[in-house]
């Protein structure tokens, strides 16, 4: 064999960091021994398929400390150590490992400090012109004080070098600043807590790429459905965009290039952007396998894990024909899969920090079907016919109104709060007004339990939300209704159910969607 590689897995499984991290640890290891290397997995999870005895060459079921890891490579004596594709856990023991005199494969351990060190990373971005969200870093509520009056409220305030958005928050006011800085600076630990503006009604972007030093390809752009401020490992997002313009996509690209050649990437690396206005805004780059890596090579037919692992060794991508960005004729959506119904009584209203245990893909020829297809994965039984409930807060009650109309349309009754059916009917939707849980009377808890709501539509009104609507979304969980609580994910509810009663959903595999296989011939009977 021409050497052993360790493999650095993610480490238990927990909310904003399992599976998806789980398949690149996987697919490393089979294109190490394509390669002719000898693997070596270390991850301490029971549940994943990296464990499992016929993955690797070898397993160390151990803790991901740098005090382990430094015994393992004292006992192998390995040519070198990838810790991409194990999410942040060793992603943070980079520095400390690149110090003890380590091999580190792929992407070295200084560009994955400027991607993590917020004033190296601010640096680069001046350097290359790009834009980023006003934002400063602060170790107590004094500090912090001073950068959100600076920036402006609302902001978005979380720890350092965390994966999952654990203790993030979006804050709309300085009363609630203090207990939030409080949380995160826990968190955080001897790092500072940082606090960027947070931008409204932006349009979230995922883009994963693969570089190795010379050539960089961009494996896909990802489009998220809910706007920026629900997480990203939450979102449901498109490939392609469904949405943004040539000119912004180019935009998009040109930035991501950039970085990659100044990071000098050798391996996978993700990038975050918020769109406002036409102006694009770098929320955040992960050298690394990003959560998205198993749903891009999906979409695209591209083992970009695999890839990168060979890259890392040293081979081309020129060489591994892979040369150019895929943008497939289908449409894939990734959606993700919630364990709401395992708690009773929940919100389910989504924000910064991930709240998903799994996803799921739909693909199709557009978006419409695909977004269905995804939506029924997830468990969402998505009607044809029937009442569609609607309570939004003020600031969406002028988008709420084209998906209402499309909804009537499409033969739809439709139930409303006073508010909002008061927006809809002057603009000649037909309503029928309910009154206020708290007020009384028939209300929507008892339409639920009559089997008389196919849909709820509901946003929340703020950061400390009305009894009112915890009690309609914890209801929903209940009765098993399909719903939504962003306006984005209520216009593609009503593009999938318009999609539904125009086609009939078809099921081709993934070789298909490829062209890497032939759709089989129906028998005759």
């Amino acid at each position: 064999m021409a050497g052993k590689v360790i493999i650095l897995g993610g480490g238990p499984n927990r909310i904003g960091q399992g599976i998806e991290f789980d398949y690149c640890c996987c697919h490393a290891s089979y294109a190490l021994k394509e390669e002719g290397f000898e693997s070596i997995m270390v991850n301490c999870n029971p549940e994943t398929v990296s464990t499992d005895y016929d993955t690797s060459d070898k397993l160390y079921f151990e803790p991901l400390t740098f005090e382990d890891i430094m015994s393992i490579i004292e006992v192998e004596k390995p040519f070198g150590v990838i810790v991409q594709f194990g999410g942040q856990t060793p992603l943070n023991l980079a520095m400390p490992l690149r110090k003890a005199g380590v091999n580190l494969l792929g992407t070295s351990a200084d560009s994955i400090d400027i991607a993590e060190d917020r004033k190296r990373f601010q640096e680069m971005l001046h350097k290359l012109n790009l834009l980023q969200p006003a934002n400063g870093t602060a170790f107590n509520y004094n500090e912090a004080q001073v950068v959100a009056r600076r920036i402006g409220y609302p902001v978005l305030v979380r720890p350092s070098y965390v994966l999952g958005g654990r203790a993030m928050e979006i804050v709309y006011e300085e009363r609630l600043l203090e207990r939030f800085i409080k949380e995160a600076a826990e968190v955080s630990g001897e790092h500072p807590v940082l606090i960027d503006k947070f931008l409204e009604d932006a349009i979230e972007v995922d883009v994963d790429l693969i570089g190795d030093g010379e050539d960089f390809v961009i494996g896909g752009i990802m489009e998220h459905i809910e706007e920026a401020g629900i997480h990203s490992g939450d979102s449901a997002m498109s490939i392609p965009s469904y949405s943004l313009s040539d000119a912004l996509l180019e935009k998009v690209r040109e930035a991501t290039y950039k970085m990659a050649k100044e990071l000098n990437v050798i391996g996978l690396m993700n990038v975050q952007y918020a769109i406002q206005e036409d102006k694009v805004y770098v929320l955040e780059v992960n050298p690394r396998a990003s959560r998205t890596a198993p749903f891009v090579s999906k979409a695209i037919g591209v083992p970009l894990a695999k890839l990168a692992t060979k890259v890392m060794l040293g081979r081309k991508l020129k060489d591994l024909g892979f040369t150019k960005e895929t943008i497939p004729k289908h449409v894939s959506v990734k959606e993700s899969v919630f364990p709401f119904n395992r708690f009773p009584g929940v919100d389910v209203v989504l924000g910064p920090e991930m709240k998903s245990t799994g996803e799921v893909m739909g693909i199709d020829k557009d978006f419409g079907r695909a977004y269905i297809k995804s939506q029924l994965a997830a468990g969402q039984k998505i009607p044809r016919k029937g009442n569609v409930f609607i309570s939004v807060r003020d600031n969406d009650k002028k988008a709420i109104v084209p998906i209402a109309k499309k909804l009537e349309k499409l033969g739809f009754g439709i139930y409303a709060t006073f508010g909002t059916a008061e927006a809809l009917e002057k603009n000649n939707i037909k309503v029928k007004k309910l009154p206020k849980i708290s007020e009384g009377g028939s209300n929507i808890l008892d339409l639920m339990k009559a089997g008389k709501v196919q849909l709820v539509i509901n946003t929340p009104s703020g950061r400390s939300p009305r009894i009112d609507e915890v009690k309609i979304r914890s209801h929903v969980i209940s009765f098993n209704l399909p719903y939504t609580t962003t306006i984005s994910g209520a216009s593609a509810t009503a593009d999938g159910i318009e999609a539904l009663s125009k086609h009939k959903l078809e099921v081709k595999s993934l070789q298909e969607y490829h062209g890497k296989a032939k759709p089989k011939n129906k028998q005759k009977k």
